[in-house]
């Protein structure tokens, strides 16, 4: 199909909620069309409308990332509508809080094919025609959680140090091509992930100090306009991890398992 587009396209995933909800709408705002993905059909199509109200075009393309066969499918599917994907946002993600010996094994394998794998492998069939066209745009949701080990979230940190690593490799790689990948970290976030992760009653994160998603969806959309490589929210979440770089590893470990568990103590209480 030919090329009819008047506006850049962006694909979001992980865009019923949260960031990239918020992610959508400000990409929106700023001339984009979108492209959105998520499991959930039916709030992707409320904020579709949202979004055509402000003049966007706007297709929903409800898909299971986790699944590498539903993946591919979803790409024919972009590939149909005929819009080179100028901007890629993998946002989608889970998260889990408890101890690795406990925790199902149906959910580790799930976190990692959703926050590491799903992200790569849509990142491996969009980059291409970005790379052949010399400009495009990646910008992966990764955490300040992917600059430490994290006990009691070990699989969680893990899976993000891999977003973080994979996203400075990719944007050094494709530095001479004109296309721009940019890790984006936030710390905690008022979203829908606290939810997911067993988390929402603890109240150390639930503070009302926590940003927005609507404020870290600024924040990332700008540092990927200026094309930054990491872009860590939050001044004192700068100030930390430059402290924690002078650190014994073994040091923060000790140090994020106490703070999580501080978070399990809460969480007791408050059930």
């Amino acid at each position: 199909m030919a090329d009819t587009r008047t506006r850049p396209t962006v694909l979001i995933t992980g865009a019923s909620s949260g960031i990239g909800y918020e992610l959508a709408r400000v990409f929106a705002r700023e001339g984009y069309d979108l492209i959105l993905v998520a499991r959930r059909a039916q709030q992707l199509t409320e904020l579709a409308e949202r979004l055509r109200r402000i003049g966007a075009l706007v297709w929903v393309q409800p898909c299971d990332l986790t699944d590498r066969s539903a993946v591919r499918g979803l790409y024919r599917s972009v590939q149909e509508i005929g819009r080179p994907i100028d901007v890629l946002v993998n946002n989608a993600g889970v998260g889990d809080y408890g101890s690795f010996v406990s925790a199902g094994v149906d959910r580790v394998l799930t976190m990692i094919e959703l926050n590491a794998a799903a992200l790569t492998h849509l990142t491996r069939l969009v980059l291409p025609g970005m790379f052949e066209r010399g400009a495009g745009r990646v910008l992966n949701v990764a955490s300040v959680a992917a600059f430490q080990p994290g006990p009691l979230m070990a699989v969680y940190y893990a899976s993000k140090a891999y977003v973080l690593s994979f996203s400075e490799a990719l944007a050094e790689e494709l530095a001479p091509s004109g296309v721009v990948v940019t890790a984006l970290c936030p710390g905690p976030t008022k979203s829908g992930f606290q939810q997911e992760a067993g988390l929402h009653q603890v109240p150390m994160l639930n503070r009302p100090g926590m940003p927005t998603a609507a404020t870290v969806a600024e924040f990332g959309y700008r540092a990927l306009m200026r094309g930054r490589r990491v872009a860590v929210h939050g001044a004192l979440f700068r100030l930390s991890l430059f402290v924690s770089r002078f650190l014994p590893r073994r040091l923060v470990a000790a140090t994020v398992r106490r703070l999580q568990e501080r978070r399990r103590v809460t969480h007791d209480q408050s059930n």
